[in-house]
């Protein structure tokens, strides 16, 4: 059985659900993605879907009735994310902060009282009255919350994409690509702990920072912003140079963080300011176990996806170079012991062969370079099955909730708490779902009682249908499906009741 103490939710992401409302009053063009969705050219070449995030779901003025919703299931624990673009609509340049640098790396940023105090004229005041009362209806209703600094969007001063995207970074402003996004970060991340952190114990910097770097700046053409065109070494170089500065500021928010938040929320909780990031991590296996080069090709997509950005802020390493190998100058010990706890986002597999390249080996000292196979994991056909003859959902990821087992005992190594901060299916006809949640939920009831590892909660997404990024509304995740014209929730009834009656009897043993 599930503890009793375990916590059971659903996350969510501003830019995804909060826009929507019927006057319009509510949207956030302040974005970099809202930009990248509206650009004629992305739609014209179907980079992005053409659906608009401001005909979205609209959380914002509808949070308490979703809260509801979740508190029926059965819930004690919501993950919220805060847009950076809604408390900062304008730059926050002109608030000066004490920056250290050595060997090229920001590694200290002294941010006083007096620094906050003027970022505190910059915030718009209706965003941050309008956060905390979701905040403080949720915690009214029972919730622990999980507050998410980062999920995917920056604000347009930080980032604007198209202008970086045409110009070959010869333009900006360049988001992570720049340091200067470092600096501007731990502030806003400093000001949320001042202002939220009587409300909030639990934070998480980024949402799936390896999906920013890999997806927007090394597979040119997956529909994430900025997607400059380069060849493969230019991409790798630009793909590195993103996640380290994430890395980094990963590091310099979690500083601000413990810093301006000492304040216990909840009584039971065991740090005032309890942070983590959450991963999204993918079990990465080669096609032809006993081909060397197929393993080696797994065993680096492992390390690149799933641990790279991990180990560097609980040991410090570094990997640059992604050679697998601990070297000297790769330590960086303004980056360790940066982690209290590990969110993990799992859906699906990969499965990969290697391909022998010499450019790879001179440049990179690996094998070959990893090619990812079609009709496993997340390269499936939609509603079909994988060439494992398992059952696809409407994006084509592949059913494979073994998988969720082998990527917590991977990233057990870190030796901290974790939680499953995403995992959920597009099902919009609801035949898929109830299996997913029963398989996935099976193996975790398997672990956590054996106590095999510290697992502490489980975040469905989602608890209603949302806007999925370039993919628009096409793809469903929610419990609940959502009538674009009227808002209205509706249950997807076998698996709203599904995953009722789990947490209710606390075991997925008896559905």
């Amino acid at each position: 059985m599930f503890p009793e103490d375990f916590l059971w939710g659903v996350s969510e992401a501003g830019f995804q659900f909060e826009m929507g409302d019927p006057l319009g009053e509510n949207v956030d063009p302040n974005t970099d993605w809202f930009k990248w969705v509206h650009d004629p050219v992305n739609v014209r070449s179907k980079i992005v879907s053409g659906d608009l995030p401001e005909n979205g779901v609209n959380y914002w003025e509808l949070y308490d009735s979703d809260h509801e919703l979740a508190k029926r299931l059965g819930m004690n624990a919501y993950r919220l994310g805060v847009e950076w673009s809604r408390i900062f609509p304008k730059n926050t340049f002109e608030v000066k902060v004490d920056v250290e640098t050595k060997q090229g790396r920001i590694v200290r940023i002294d941010i006083d009282d007096k620094a906050l105090e003027k970022l505190e004229n910059l915030a718009s005041v209706d965003a941050l009255n309008r956060y905390e009362r979701i905040i403080d209806n949720l915690r009214e209703k029972g919730f622990k919350v999980i507050v998410c600094l980062n999920h995917f969007t920056l604000p347009i001063w930080v980032h604007d994409p198209i202008a970086v995207r045409d110009s070959g970074f010869r333009k900006g402003p360049r988001g992570w690509y720049d340091q200067e996004t470092i600096v501007e970060f731990s502030k806003y991340a400093a000001f949320l702990a001042w202002r939220l952190g009587g409300r909030v114990d639990m934070w998480a910097t980024f949402n799936e920072p390896n999906i920013v770097a890999e997806t927007g700046y090394f597979m040119v053409g997956s529909g994430f912003p900025p997607s400059v065109r380069a060849n493969a070494l230019n991409a790798l170089k630009n793909f590195k140079r993103v996640l380290v500065n994430m890395i980094v500021a990963h590091a310099r928010a979690f500083e601000a963080l413990k810093k301006f938040d000492g304040q216990r929320a909840d009584p039971d909780s065991p740090l005032p300011a309890s942070i983590g990031v959450i991963q999204h991590v993918i079990p990465v296996m080669p096609l032809d176990p006993s081909r060397e080069e197929d393993s080696h090709a797994s065993r680096f997509l492992r390390h690149v996806h799933n641990n790279l950005f991990i180990q560097a802020v609980s040991s410090g390493w570094v990997d640059t170079n992604l050679n697998m190998v601990r070297e000297g100058e790769e330590f960086e010990k303004h980056l360790e012991g940066k982690l209290d706890w590990l969110g993990v986002n799992y859906y699906t597999r990969m499965v990969v062969k290697g391909r022998k390249s010499l450019l790879a080996k001179l440049f990179m000292g690996i094998q070959g370079i990893p090619e990812i196979m079609e009709g496993y994991g997340l390269t499936c056909k939609a509603k079909d099955v994988s060439l494992d003859g398992r059952p696809t959902s409407d994006f084509g990821w592949e059913l494979y909730p073994e998988g969720l087992a082998e990527t917590l005992f991977e990233m057990s190594k870190y030796g901290i708490p974790m939680f499953i901060t995403e995992n959920g299916v597009a099902d919009s006809e609801d035949t898929l779902r109830p299996r997913y949640i029963v398989e996935h939920l099976r193996v975790l009831e398997e672990i956590v009682s054996k106590k095999s590892l510290d697992l502490r909660g489980y975040f469905h997404w989602a608890l209603t249908d949302n806007y999925e990024w370039a993919h628009g509304f096409s793809m469903r995740f929610g419990l609940y499906s959502v009538d674009l014209n009227t808002k209205k929730r509706t249950p997807r009834k076998s698996s709203v009741e599904t995953l009722r009656r789990i947490i209710q009897n606390r075991t997925a043993g008896s559905i």
